[in-house]
């Protein structure tokens, strides 16, 4: 791949029509909300023809996705198709990733199946709302927020996803009815009505799991084409890799032949996914409302009904997004912008509650497809969308007879391996308290993926917050003891540190001096400087001292402007043994701002 690809991400630099400060800085400027501009001057055919290869094998990957993704959500098959072209052609203009693409996944279908309750004014409704709260995050830069879900949560999460997922398409593997969607309920009723298992559909299901299975075992292994293998070679390894590459559709149209030989023969064993909605979708504003048998539900009960899927939804989508974004960035060597991903993303899922899709996110599975193909920049999802539309503008007569065994096995072997086994044992020996948000995380999203995420962040968040009241030291002990902090001194650690040096300097017999050595703190807030003051003062009348040492210059300005009675610091630690023991020769600093070394008072006036 050319080296010069390696710059998309990154501002390139201005033309020379564009000289001049106030000219650089709206070319970067525009550059940086129109990322199309850094690579588009540059765009060379052998660039269009890696583009057009991997958008075409994007295409047909995610057109049989888009249609089992439908039915993971609980709406008619053509929604998956609506959701998954409206992605390509924004992420063309906005993206700074030449691999991501956005589309329908697994995980984002089945948070809409939790939040829409299988209505599709609902799904294209939260679209809609999801969109708005994504663009914003992104105009006002808080992709930061994002950085408080831990690793572990994520984990929890998708593992619980992968195995909801997974098994929630077994009653269709297995030609199963009447089997609800709950977690719980779906595993009680899918063993109670094994025995109405359709022989048909399950041996379709497992031919079709077994051919997917194989072709990516090839894919795997087939070998680079180089320019010195001979024409016959590079042709058959061409023509492996493309079919290895498309296995979805491969796999979904020789089961859907299969169907239809039935169906001439007036006997069909399959279920069949059925009618599918013909034409593209029409351009019209989301649902505000809907009107049923029962009467009319208003926007704010639309809202409340969806509850905690307005946060829920748009921050697992930015996440999803995101991470691909980020991994597939760090393994091909450039920089990905993530608060324009969002403005992307959120974009993506505005305009595309325009043509009914529900909210989409971007696709680890098509994006490593995307990678591999050789894609240069994010035109190939031009040729990715292009082709959606014309399989909705011509092919859904043909949707009607894949069966829906073949489709579920499409979706077990595209969420399998998301599911992590070994992030279990890595964290068990990595660190072990790790293993409490991802095992809260797990196994709430089997009752509620919101009451999951929100604990596996809230025990994450315990943990950090315990790391912050209860700092790690480091006591040596002495005729004075000396006590070293870690981190930083933050007001929910002074009590904790009171302790200390109550219990191993001021209730010792007798009581002694001591120091607390602040070489790596690096900030310390008000409550905190209240603290020390309380501290020095019990020092003081326990007749004994209490120094400082290796304090930083912003840690310095707050205690001076605390006006801590009895406060002294040293330059070294030595000094402040010296001066505690009463021995001559060590002076403190007076809290005076002329006593204290030039270099600090110049960075305390700055």
């Amino acid at each position: 791949m050319p080296s010069s690809v390696q710059a998309l991400g990154k501002p390139r630099s201005t033309h020379s029509g564009m000289a001049g400060p106030g000219g650089c800085c709206s070319a970067s400027a525009l550059q940086k909300w129109l990322p199309i501009l850094s690579w588009l001057p540059n765009y060379s055919g052998q660039w269009l023809k890696m583009d057009f290869i991997a958008g075409l094998s994007v295409g047909l990957t995610v057109i049989p996705q888009a249609l089992a993704y439908a039915e993971v959500a609980g709406l008619p098959p053509q929604y998956g198709l609506y959701s998954a072209f409206m992605g390509c052609f924004v992420y063309f203009f906005l993206g700074t990733s030449r691999d991501v693409t956005l589309g329908p996944t697994a995980i984002m279908s089945l948070l809409v199946s939790f939040y829409t309750f299988h209505e599709p004014a609902y799904a294209v409704l939260l679209a809609f709302l999801s969109g708005c709260i994504q663009l914003a995050m992104g105009f006002l830069r808080l992709g930061f927020l994002l950085d408080f879900i831990s690793c572990p949560v994520i984990k929890g999460f998708t593992s619980a996803a992968t195995v909801t997922i997974g098994f929630g398409q077994i009653k269709n593997l297995l030609g199963l009815h009447d089997v609800p969607r709950q977690f719980f309920l779906q595993v009680y009723y899918t063993f109670l009505r094994l025995g109405e298992t359709r022989v048909g559909d399950a041996v379709l299901g497992l031919v079709c799991m077994v051919l997917l299975l194989v072709l990516k075992l090839m894919r795997d292994h087939v070998p680079p084409v180089h320019p010195e293998m001979p024409p016959g070679v590079r042709l058959s390894h061409g023509l492996v890799w493309t079919a290895t590459t498309a296995r979805n559709a491969l796999v979904v149209s020789f089961a859907a032949l299969v169907a239809y030989s039935f169906e001439v023969t007036g006997y069909q064993p399959f279920v069949l996914t059925g009618e599918t909605a013909e034409g593209l979708p029409p351009v019209r504003i989301p649902p505000f409302s809907v009107t049923t048998a029962n009467g009319t539900t208003s926007f704010a009960e639309m809202v409340q009904d969806m509850g905690a899927g307005l946060v829920v939804v748009p921050l697992m989508g930015l996440l999803e997004s995101i991470a691909v974004a980020k991994a597939f960035a760090s393994q091909n060597n450039y920089r990905i912008d993530a608060n324009q991903e969002l403005t992307a993303i959120g974009l993506t899922n505005m305009l595309g509650s325009l043509v009914s899709s529900y909210p989409v996110t971007g696709s680890f599975g098509r994006t490593a497809v995307n990678a591999q193909s050789g894609v240069c920049t994010p035109a190939g999802g031009l040729v990715t969308g292009v082709l959606v539309l014309l399989s909705l503008n011509y092919l859904t007569s043909l949707f009607y007879y894949i069966p829906k065994s073949a489709l579920a096995a499409v979706i077990i072997m595209a969420v399998a391996p998301l599911f992590d086994t070994k992030i279990f044992g890595t964290l068990w020996r990595v660190k072990r308290l790790d293993l409490l948000p991802l095992c809260a995380t797990f196994l709430l999203c089997f009752w509620e993926v919101q009451y999951g995420i929100l604990a596996g962040t809230l025990v994450s968040l315990l943990i950090l917050l315990h790391s912050v009241a209860r700092p790690r030291t480091q006591v040596t002990e002495g005729p004075v003891l000396v006590l070293q902090l870690a981190s930083g001194l933050h007001f929910p650690a002074v009590e904790a540190l009171r302790e200390a040096f109550l219990s191993r300097a001021l209730e010792a017999s007798p009581p002694r001096s001591a120091v607390l050595d602040c070489t790596h703190v690096c900030s310390v807030d008000y409550t905190a400087a209240l603290g020390l003051g309380e501290l020095l003062e019990d020092f003081r009348r326990r007749g004994v001292g209490l120094a400082f040492v290796g304090l930083q210059v912003p840690v310095l300005r707050v205690l001076l402007a605390a006006d801590l009675t009895g406060f002294q610091c040293f330059s070294t630690l030595g000094e402040a043994e010296q001066y505690l023991k009463q021995e001559p020769g060590a002076q403190p600093y007076n809290i005076s701002e002329d006593s204290v070394p030039e270099h600090k008072v110049a960075l305390l006036k700055a």
